[in-house]
């Protein structure tokens, strides 16, 4: 009867996801109907879950890789009752819908992580296992193991490839995630051919190597040798785990084992088919038997025992540790409450200090104000000064450490911190130099899309990074990464702007923010304040009610034209300095600000920055002027290049003049 209702399960999962795809006319049908057994074997044998209630702190996390394939995760959805209706599974890639093409995180229930971008799932899944085993080294007592999951992740061939892939795996086998436990649906096929024309590798070798348990399973198709793969994967506790199962793309359907299933309808007559391949002699399309859900509702049942014994255990937990269980709830509740805004010693600075070392000291503040910051760099953290003095580093010997070593591995690095994000409990924050932040930019477009509060430290910001030469010197990645919807990029003028970027970063709750920080020392302005929260505001103004002209800038250009408005006085022209630390906090602002800062009858204005001057010409307008860099720089001392790239007060003053 087991074998019996496990493959009458299975092909259910496959030929839902078949008739969806057939009726959008549009999807991938070959990986659910060939990674269904492996997909049913982790939710039905071994995942702990409670459909009832998803956010369920101490549910395994399965993630799907692989989110071309999302009608399985979505079939399942359906299956195991997290809300999913037939109706939802007909209207798959439809405006709308819940079944989008790919899995969104916040947009369908049961979604961990939004997935699609091959690799970014599994190096997601890193960070969730990172997250659980600090969690559980922070909060577990003898006894009362209120952390204990594990993560689970669906890879195929093509993440296999991605280079991201190896940069998460490489850095879990060094920290022994032996609760993170990788199915590879190996079936030899992408949408160009078989994989030999360009991938040829010992793909188990390979994961040995980085220090993974390495199980395979021949045949994909059986349920128990897949379930008994899962099972020993869960007893190695100090390597992560990867099961490498054999399938067939397009299992069932005459385009079985072909390139032309992965990512197109299978066209009814080959449903019609596939059902009598797999002894389907249900008539109805989108038909699930009574005997599945009958099944599955003993599932669902046991997930819901498990979370009503974990809300026990929690609850005598609160008794026998009632300050653990506080810290607990504040961790989880989302956000951070700490009163940064009326902190004096917050926003105390003295002297000029580059941004990123103001950072270095407004980080080493924080580390007790948030006791869940957590974060590290891409091997940079002495250039980026992102280390928090004497909390450790987390590694494989000591879960407890608060400093994160990613390596040189920034696409990795920023796949796993969104990974931890949406794990719950922490909040992450990366670093690397700024130029790199083209290396991540691809994983920084996700926080961005799943609106989630990743932080984003970035140092050597411009051309004064100097003698590294135009490899480290960024141009165009300010304007890149103002162009992401919903990321927030703060260039801050001086400390106390510096400290206002964190803030706002940490008390935001729906999107990541870049903080964009200098290598050389800058000013501390006495006219800096709290301000800086509004994205813009005015440092310096000028004596008229109405200013003779608009100077702008931000970052170290600030220093540009705070020191011109002295000069240009001397020449009879009155103007107003504006620091811009966030063009996209600015813009949230109401218009009545924008115009008080910023009038229309004023159209004599200048912008002051060293990098591209994509984007400014909004705020210049046609009588404007752009002082900026639209080549490549150079390698000379830092100083010399402000000056031979006419980042200087006296061309300011000559710009200034000219308009």
């Amino acid at each position: 009867m087991s074998k019996n209702i496990d493959k009458l399960t299975v092909d259910s999962i496959r030929l839902l996801s078949a008739e969806a795809v057939q009726k959008a006319n549009s999807g991938h049908p070959g990986l659910p109907m060939g990674a269904a057994p492996m997909a049913y074997a982790i939710f039905d044998k071994v995942l702990k879950h409670s459909p009832k209630n998803p956010k369920w702190f101490d549910r395994d996390r399965f993630v799907l890789s692989a989110g071309h394939g999302s009608m399985l995760l979505y079939s399942l959805l359906h299956l195991y009752g997290y809300g999913l209706t037939v109706d939802d599974l007909k209207n798959f890639r439809q405006k709308d819908s819940k079944t989008p093409g790919h899995p969104e995180y916040g947009h369908t229930v049961g979604v961990e992580i939004t997935t699609g971008p091959l690799g970014q799932g599994q190096a997601n899944a890193v960070g969730m296992a990172m997250a659980e085993s600090y969690l559980a080294k922070k909060f577990n007592k003898p006894g009362f193991e209120i952390v204990n999951h594990y993560t689970y992740a669906i890879s195929g061939d093509g993440d296999m490839m991605e280079g991201i892939t190896s940069e998460g795996a490489s850095l879990a086998g060094t920290l022994g995630l032996g609760k993170l436990i990788v199915l590879y649906d190996s079936n030899n096929i992408s949408i160009e051919g078989d994989t030999s024309i360009a991938f040829r590798e010992d793909v188990g070798a390979r994961y040995t190597a980085y220090g993974w348990q390495v199980l395979t399973v021949e045949d994909g198709n059986d349920v128990d040798a897949i379930t008994k793969a899962l099972e020993e994967a869960k007893k190695e506790t100090e390597k992560p785990s990867l099961v490498i199962v054999k399938t067939v793309i397009g299992y069932g359907s005459p385009k079985a084992g072909t390139s032309s299933v992965h990512g197109e309808p299978l066209g009814a007559e080959n449903i019609k088919k596939a059902k009598e391949f797999l002894g389907w002699s249900y008539e109805e399309e989108f038909h699930v038997p009574q005997e599945v859900r009958d099944h599955l509702c003993e599932t669902i049942a046991k997930g819901a025992k498990a979370e009503e014994q974990w809300n026990k255990l929690f609850e005598d937990y609160k008794k026998e540790y009632p300050e653990l269980a506080s810290e607990w709830e504040l961790w989880n509740s989302g956000e951070v409450k700490a009163d940064l805004l009326s902190n004096e010693e917050y926003w105390q600075f003295e002297g000029k200090l580059a941004t990123r070392v103001s950072s270095e000291k407004v980080i080493n503040r924080l580390m007790d104000l948030v006791p869940n910051l957590i974060g590290g760099s891409a091997d940079l953290a002495p250039s980026t000064k992102t280390y928090m003095k004497g909390k450790g580093d987390f590694s494989k010997e000591d879960r407890s450490g608060r400093n994160l070593h990613f390596g040189v591995r920034e696409h990795g690095m920023a796949a796993i911190a969104n990974g931890i994000a949406v794990h719950g409990g922490l909040v992450p924050y990366v670093s690397t130099f700024f130029v790199f932040s083209d290396y991540m930019k691809a994983s920084m477009r996700l926080s961005a899309l799943m609106k989630i509060p990743v932080v984003y430290v970035l140092t050597h910001d411009s051309i004064g990074v100097g003698e590294d030469g135009p490899t480290h010197e960024p141009i165009e990645q300010l304007a890149a990464l103002r162009s992401i919807p919903n990321m927030h990029v703060f260039r801050p003028a001086d400390s106390k702007e510096t400290a206002a970027a964190w803030l706002h970063a940490l008390k935001r709750t729906d999107g990541p923010t870049s903080i964009v920080l200098s290598r050389q020392n800058l000013p501390l302005y006495n006219e800096s304040s709290t301000e800086a929260l509004k994205g813009a505001y005015i440092l310096k103004d000028s004596e008229k009610e109405v200013p003779d002209m608009l100077l702008m800038a931000t970052g170290s250009e600030v220093e540009l034209i705070y020191e011109a408005q002295a000069k240009l006085k001397e020449e009879g022209i009155d103007a107003r300095v504006i620091s811009i630390p966030s063009l996209e906090v600015f813009e949230a602002q109401g218009e009545a600000y924008k115009e008080k800062l910023m009038p229309k009858s004023v159209r004599k204005r200048i912008a002051v920055e060293a990098a591209s001057s994509f984007g400014w010409h909004k705020y210049t307008g046609l009588d404007g002027k752009v002082i900026s860099i639209d080549t490549f720089g150079a390698s000379a001392p830092g100083d010399i290049l402000f000056k031979e790239f006419g980042f200087t007060v006296d061309n300011v003053v000559k710009t200034a003049k000219e308009l």
